[in-house]
């Protein structure tokens, strides 16, 4: 009788290199097939919405789709391998008419095979320096 085998997180050099390729996503708007499985699962919740998306082309769509055409730059705060997947949390900057608009999400990614399969996102909503600006003010991070 085989003993049942612990569950052990994907390794941290293939998290790593998933999640900067998953977010490379949002500045080339392509979804590759050697990251994302075909038939992936977007789960993506907003401050006030949540919708859902099946397939790797159908994100990268969404992605292209929300784009309004300036420069896009992604800082990955952290990415933490998990026995399934990985997490990572990232602020995405996008130049909107020479404003810079800026955004914090959490991504829990499951992976199989090598390849993204699910993705739930969790986003702060869109910043602009006004409201950067108001937030260092009136509740000034302890933390970066």
């Amino acid at each position: 009788m085989a003993l049942p085998q612990a569950d052990v997180p994907i390794d941290g050099a293939t998290a790593q290199r998933l999640s900067e390729e998953f977010n490379d996503a949002f500045r080339t708007f392509e979804a590759s097939e050697d990251v994302f499985a075909p038939d992936a699962f977007f789960d993506l919740n907003m401050p006030v919405w949540r919708f859902q998306l099946q397939g790797a082309q159908a994100f990268a769509s969404q992605l292209a789709h929300l784009h309004r055409g300036g420069a896009v730059w992604i800082d990955i705060l952290q990415t933490v391998p998990t026995v399934s997947g990985f997490v990572t949390e990232h602020v995405q900057h996008e130049d909107v008419d020479g404003q810079e608009m800026s955004a914090r999400r959490m991504w829990l990614c499951q992976v199989r095979e090598g390849r993204i399969v699910e993705v739930v996102g969790y986003c702060s909503g869109e910043w602009d320096a006004q409201l950067r600006a108001r937030h260092a003010v009136e509740a000034p991070m302890i933390r970066p």
